[in-house]
C-alpha cells in the first residue's frame, strides 16, 4: 500500500485560473468576499490573481487590491501568477502531459525544463496538466521522476478535469508523496490559449476525497459548499463543475468518533 501524506495543502486558484477563462467580470467587493469566506472555511493558500495588462484580462485587473486585502489575513499564503524577485518563486511547467497545439510532450523535455528552472534559481517547481490529457499512470510515472530530481522542491500538482480524470490524477500524485495541489471552487476555469481545455479539479470535491481518505486539509467542507452556492449565484450563466454540490455530503460523513474508552 502507498504511504499517503497525512496533510495536504489545497491552493484555491479560482480567483485567477477560474475567472480568467469566463466572461463574467466579478466586482472587487465580491472577490474580497470570496477570499474572506474561503479563509473562514479554512483555506490558507489562495492565488488571488495575476499581474497582466487589464486590456488582455480585464477579469483580473484588480489583482493589486486583492493582494493588499488578502495580506491582512493571518497565516494566509497569498500568491499571484507572476511573482517578483522579493517573493517565493515557484516555477510551473504547463501542458506537461500533452498540448493542444504541439501534441505529444516527452517526459524528457518536461524534466529538462524542470531542472532548468531549478538551476535558474526557482525556489520550487510544479507540474500542470493544463489541457486535461493526463491519466493516473502517466502522472505517477512523471511525478516519481520529478520527485527524484527535485525532492521537496517539487512543490505542487495542477490538474484539470477536462476528461473526468482530475481526482484520479490527484490520487496518483498523492501516491508519490506530493502534498500540495491547485483547485478551483466549482471547478471553474481552463486555459484561454488551449482550445477545449476546461474545468479545474473542483476544490469541494477534492477536499471531500481527501477527508474521506483521512488526510487533513483544515477545510470546513460545509462552509466551502456554502461559498460555492454563493459564487454560483455571482456567476449565473457560466458553466460550473463538480459533483459534491449535487448530492451533498453523505450521512456517513461526520467528525471522527471519539476513541473507545
Amino acid at each position: 500500500m502507498p504511504s499517503f501524506p497525512t496533510e495536504v495543502v489545497l491552493r484555491e486558484v479560482g480567483l485567477r485560473d477560474g475567472l480568467q477563462s469566463i466572461q463574467t467580470i466579478l466586482p472587487t467587493d465580491r472577490k474580497i468576499e470570496w477570499i474572506r469566506d474561503a479563509y473562514a472555511a479554512g483555506q490558507r493558500d489562495i492565488e488571488v490573481g495575476s499581474f497582466v495588462p487589464a486590456r488582455l484580462l480585464p477579469q483580473l485587473a484588480d489583482t493589486a487590491e486583492l493582494v493588499a486585502y488578502a495580506k491582512t489575513l493571518p497565516d494566509l499564503c497569498v500568491s499571484v501568477l507572476v511573482p517578483n524577485s522579493k517573493t517565493l518563486i515557484e516555477g510551473g511547467i504547463g501542458t506537461a502531459f500533452g498540448c493542444t497545439i504541439q501534441g505529444y510532450v516527452s517526459q524528457t523535455d518536461v524534466l529538462r525544463c524542470m531542472q532548468a528552472l531549478l538551476d535558474a534559481g526557482a525556489d520550487c517547481v510544479s507540474i500542470a496538466d493544463t489541457v486535461g490529457y493526463a491519466g493516473p499512470t502517466a502522472v505517477r510515472d512523471l511525478f516519481e521522476k520529478a520527485r527524484r530530481i527535485a525532492g521537496e522542491r517539487f512543490w505542487r500538482g495542477h490538474f484539470h478535469d477536462t476528461r473526468g480524470l482530475g481526482l484520479a490524477n490527484v490520487y496518483a500524485a498523492l501516491e508519490t508523496g506530493v502534498a500540495r495541489f491547485d483547485s478551483t471552487l466549482a471547478g471553474i476555469g481552463g486555459c484561454p490559449h488551449a482550445p477545449g481545455a476546461s474545468g479545474n479539479v473542483s476544490s469541494e470535491d477534492l477536499a471531500f476525497m481527501l477527508a474521506d481518505m483521512g488526510i487533513e486539509t483544515g477545510i470546513d467542507i460545509p462552509a466551502l459548499l456554502a461559498l460555492r452556492a454563493k459564487v454560483a449565484q455571482w456567476l449565473e450563466g457560466e458553466t460550473l463543475h463538480g459533483a459534491l454540490w449535487l448530492a451533498g455530503l453523505p450521512k456517513t460523513h461526520a467528525a471522527p468518533a471519539a476513541p473507545d474508552a
